[in-house]
Formats: structure tokens, sequence, C-alpha cells
């Protein structure tokens, strides 16, 4: 009998486990977690008639294999939500501007409305379409930043004002340092296919017309939530998991991993050892980075920064708010003195989050180099935030109460050259470590559905070296 031990139980180590079971039925797993519930980053809260999610809100419907394990686990059509469509802003020169129309991740396919909105100077509009005429980018040492990919094609100011604000916000970093290869490379791709980005993306935007058609669907929103929040899905699949045999042992930290011909001793705290054929490590960096120390070759996870990040959760009465734009919510540019990044108005995004006559706000603080989540207390993240957003709309009274969820070091860095390092690190895994595969949010993209597909990878490839 084959046995596997899976460390760290959030999104990506739940679902190695979920994937071990459905290819691999007769392989024992046991799961240790260092905390005391599974889910990791994910953290939803029920309260006085509210579902707040503290982690991460939602996930990309398009990316179909989050809703699948759902469903596979239980969840029916009725759980799933699908977010209401409305106006986005963008925080710019102490205003609050709408996303121009067409916009894809910033990037405009309709003309017509990038060349009237207000965001863009004249100068700045066509300077963007430029783009139209250029040739593809050049890429040395196959990367670049974000940045400078958007800098070149659209030009410094629709980077600023728009792209920027969109994109560095998904990763909590300077978007002249991420990596494009690492978090975007389709849109590179799309500008090498069509010489275009602006007509690449426009060529996105057609399909997803299509196939729209094609399914029969009238306007719908991007984003994916759970009647009862994002937890529901994480309870539903560690109660599959369980009914399927696997083993959890959670306030177990694990102290070390000691490698054999034949697989791994997992060592706890306690300096108990147990033997596995196999090991999926699926923790954050600063975890297992340790575990490695020998090898030169992963140093480079005590070079990867991660940014720290928080959210914070607004509860008003709908009596003590005025808010007069109609829409879902705002991103901030960087160019602006606000502390916070970014803001969504759960309320419209998320009726369902909400009892009737109330209004949740969700405020989000925290990008590279700055580190104000260490520095201050809530009670201080709070009154930072509340100020910020009496910029953008009017509170007439307290909120009825407010949550504050810090995440230390919570969003790893992708710079330049970051996939490059990965697959060579995941080569000399497949190379040296038969009996290893390791896994999660310091590899690739950090979106739910992203971690799961890494952990049906993951669990493909060590399951295929061991047997």
């Amino acid at each position: 009998m084959t046995n596997v031990a899976i460390i760290g139980a959030g999104i990506t180590g739940l679902s190695s486990a979920y994937f071990i079971k459905q290819m691999y039925p007769h392989v024992n797993v046991t799961i240790y977690e260092a905390t005391e519930r599974p889910g990791g980053k994910i953290k939803t809260v029920q309260r006085d008639g509210y579902t707040i999610e503290l982690g991460p809100e939602s996930y990309l419907g398009r990316k179909t294999i989050m809703t699948e394990v759902a469903k596979a686990v239980g969840m029916t059509d009725d759980d799933i939500v699908t977010n209401e469509t409305g106006q986005s802003y963008i925080f710019a020169d102490d205003t609050l501007y709408p996303i121009p129309g067409g916009a894809i991740l910033g990037v405009p396919t309709d003309l017509k409305p990038f060349m009237s909105t207000k965001l863009i100077s004249m100068k700045g509009k066509f300077r963007a379409l430029k783009d139209l005429t250029m040739k593809p980018i050049e890429m040395e040492n196959e990367d670049m930043s974000v940045g400078e990919f958007f800098r070149t094609r659209l030009g410094d100011e629709v980077l600023e004002n728009l792209i920027e604000p969109l994109l560095s916000g998904i990763y909590g970093t300077d978007i002249d340092q991420l990596s494009l290869m690492s978090t975007f490379p389709n849109f590179k791709a799309l500008e090498e296919e069509h010489g275009s980005i602006i007509k690449g993306m426009q060529h996105v935007k057609k399909e997803r017309q299509q196939q729209a058609q094609h399914n029969q669907q009238g306007p719908q929103g991007q984003f994916k939530q759970f009647r009862h929040g994002l937890n529901d899905f994480v309870n539903k699949l560690e109660q599959w998991l369980k009914a399927h045999d696997v083993t959890f042992h959670y306030k177990t930290p694990v102290h070390d991993l000691i490698g054999t011909q034949k697989g791994y001793f997992v060592e706890l705290n306690d300096e108990s050892r147990t033997f596995y054929d196999g090991v999926i490590v699926a923790t954050p960096h600063q975890v297992f980075r340790e575990w490695f120390s020998t090898d030169p070759i992963f140093d480079y996870f005590s070079e990867l920064e991660a940014s720290s990040v928080a959210t914070i959760v607004f509860a008003f009465d709908e009596a003590n708010i005025e808010n007069t734009y109609d829409g879902t919510g705002f991103v901030i540019a960087r160019t602006s003195t606000t502390d916070i990044t970014a803001c969504t108005w759960t309320t419209k995004k998320w009726p369902h989050t909400t009892p009737e006559g109330k209004v949740l706000i969700r405020a989000y603080v925290g990008k590279q180099g700055d580190n104000i989540v260490n520095e201050k207390t809530d009670e201080e993240l709070v009154a930072i935030a509340k100020n910020d957003l009496q910029q953008m709309m009017t509170f007439h009274g307290e909120p009825d109460f407010t949550i504050v969820n810090k995440m230390p070091c919570a969003s790893p860095q992708y710079h330049v050259g970051h996939i490059a390092r990965i697959k060579a690190i995941q080569q000399h895994i497949c190379d040296n470590y038969q009996h290893l595969q390791i896994t999660g949010a310091p590899f690739e993209a950090v979106g739910l559905p992203d971690c799961i597909r890494q952990a049906e990878t993951a669990v493909q490839q060590l399951l295929s070296r061991i047997g």
C-alpha cells in the first residue's frame, strides 16, 4: 500500500488529496496542518446575517476547475453564485473615474469609450493607439516586467492610470518588477499572434462573446462565489476527503523532512517520525525552505519576497452611508496618496452577503515596500481606511462593526526571472527528489483555481514517479 503525506491544508493541499483519491483511490493520504483548521488564506465569517470573506473573495469563473471540484464534492448549481455586473472605478488625481467600457484588465478593446474617458489625456490616448502599428517586443532572457511591456505598448499614462491599478493589486507588487511571463504570459502571446495587444484583446473579447452566445447566456459577471461563503467549499471538500479515508492532523506543525532512498520521514516537533512513500509540500515558502537548506537551488526561496496585506471590513446601516457611485468597487492608482489599494462595495457586487437595509464594504491595504500591515494596530488600520474611504463616500455615523484580517507575508513577489528559476527548481526536484513534490503559491499563479490546477499537476507528477 502506498502512503503519501501532504504538508499544508490550504486549498492546494486539500486539492492534492482530492486528486490523489480521484486518480489513485488505493493510496493512503495523511494531511498535516499547523493551524487548527483547513482552508489556508480562505476565511469566511458569518455574523449578524452577513457572509464576510476575510481572505480571497471569489474566483475567476472561466477557470472552471474550481467549479468542477465543488460539484464533485457535493455542491450544487444553487450553491454557486455569480457576481452582479456593474461599473468599476479607478481612483486617480483625487477623483473616481469609471473604467472605460470594453477594457479587459485595463487594455482597451472598444476605442469609442476609451477615446471619451477623462481618465486619460488626449495625448495619452493617441500614444496608446501606437500599439496598433508597433512590432512585437523582443524580450531579453525570455522575460520582462509587466510595467515595461505595457509602457512600451500603450505608454506611461495608460500604464499608470489604467493598467497598473488593475494588475498590481492582484499580486501586491511593483508592476515594474512584476514578471510578465510568470503572471500574464497570455498578453505576450496575444501580442505576438496579432501584432498588437489591443487587437489581441479584441480577439479575446470576440471569442468570449461567441462562447456566451453559444451557451445562450446574457451578460454575466466573471467571478464566482458560494452562497454560504468560500469556507463552505472548504468544509465540503474536507468532508469528502474524510469520507474517502483521508487522515487529518491539525495543530501539527512539521519540523523536518528526512529523505531516504525509498521515501521520507515526516518529523514533528515532538521528534516523532512517520515514513511515507511520497510527500507533497503545499506550505508557504517561508516554511519549507528550512527543510532543504543544504541544497543551494532552494536558496531562491530565501530571496523570494512576500508582501503583507490586510482586509478591513465595514458593516453599516444603509442610512449611515452616502455613496453616489453606482458600481461594485474601485482600485487606486499608485500615484494617489491613499493607504488603501482598493475597495469592494460588497453589497452591490455580492447582494447575497448582506442583510436588507445594510451595507458591507471591504477595503484593502498592503503593497510592496509598504509595512503598514505590520506596523499598525487593527484600530489604526480601521481609522486609516475610513479616512481614505471618506474621499469617495460620506459616512453619517459609525459602522455597526468592523473586522480586520492581517495576512503577513501572504503574497509572493514574482519578480522578473521568477518563471525561469521555478522551472529550474521543478526540474531539479523531478531529477533529484523522486519521492517529493512542492507546489502552491510560491511557484505559480495565486488564484484559487490556479492552486487547484497546480495540485492536480503535482499529484500526477509525484504518483507517476513513485507508482
